[in-house]
């Protein structure tokens, strides 16, 4: 079967259907240090995505994986880091809230010890996974649907013009990535009635500071100006942030879907079965494992064993 998409909901969904025993191409329009996931912020928490009612189960499966993987973070880059959501309230989270171990309410927000992602890492580490398991990889730009007994659509912000779907439309974020002063701990504060958050996450290869949610822009080009008023935001917080040394800046489009994450089949007109799996929004890595469970149980059902 061929998986299109090369980034964390491609590449393990392809993992998930190439261990389960069966053939896998992966096919996708730039290698996986190219696509959105390589400069997300990665870490697992449902933000901006939906529908809330299956979120929960998808990230909590997720993150069960997760926990297993930070007992290697050198190899899979997951690690457990401690951590406020400034400004929220435990109440205010669903259900899937009250099954991580040791989230609990802080004067300042909810304090949590939960997965933080090195993403360069962990796609590497997809690939060898899934190459160890039988799958390939082929860089490959596409117009149109390919024609196969079954195709797994994991394409993110491309599957507005692929399938075609106008639901699906991008919320650029905007990242700085500075020396680490000293930072330990991660720090969330997301105003939902405005386009910038303030965030910051210790990765082994500096700080990363954010960020924007910037709904309908395409633009890729990192703005100077928005670069100066993240770190002068994240520094309102932790002040040693406004003298460290810039190291980089990222863009990312966030797949963002009107209707809510899309994990369903459909019958092709060529006889075959296309599964769709995308619409992630900012939170792609926390129901990574559990949508390519769900999505490979779709292709499976179609789909010989070798």
């Amino acid at each position: 079967m061929i998986v299109l998409g090369g980034g964390v909901i491609g590449l393990t969904t392809a993992v998930v259907l190439a261990e389960s025993g069966h053939r896998v191409r992966v096919w996708s329009r730039e290698p996986a240090e190219g696509t959105t996931s390589a400069v997300a912020g990665a870490l697992w928490w449902p933000y901006r995505i939906e529908p809330a009612g299956r979120v929960g189960d998808w990230a909590l499966a997720s993150l069960r994986v997760y926990e297993e993987l930070a007992a290697d973070p050198g190899r899979t880059g997951v690690r457990l880091v401690e951590g406020l959501h400034s400004g929220i309230r435990l109440s205010e989270l669903g259900p899937w809230a009250g099954e991580v171990a040791g989230m609990r309410q802080s004067a300042r927000g909810v304090r949590a010890r939960i997965p933080l992602i090195d993403m360069p890492v962990h796609l590497a580490w997809l690939l060898g996974r899934l190459e160890a398991a039988g799958g390939t990889v082929e860089t490959r730009a596409l117009e149109v649907l390919p024609v196969a007994p079954v195709v797994v659509n994991c394409t993110g912000l491309g599957a507005r013009t692929l399938v075609p779907d106008p639901l699906v439309r991008p919320v650029r974020g905007q990242l700085v990535v500075v020396e680490n002063p000293g930072v330990s701990e991660w720090y969330t504060a997301v105003d939902h009635s405005s386009s910038d958050t303030t965030y910051f996450f210790p990765q082994p290869y500096g700080l990363l500071l954010g960020g924007t949610a910037q709904d309908g822009a395409w633009d890729l080009a990192p703005d100077p100006a928005v670069a100066e008023r993240i770190v002068a935001r994240c520094a309102r917080v932790r002040p040693e942030i406004a003298g460290a040394r810039v190291l980089a800046h990222r863009v990312g489009l966030r797949p963002v879907r009107d209707t809510g994450v899309r994990v369903e089949a459909e019958p092709t007109a060529s006889g075959g079965l296309l599964v769709h799996n995308y619409g992630h929004g900012g939170a792609g890595v926390t129901v990574a494992w559990g949508c390519a469970r769900e999505a490979a149980a779709l292709a499976a059902s179609r789909a010989p064993l070798l």
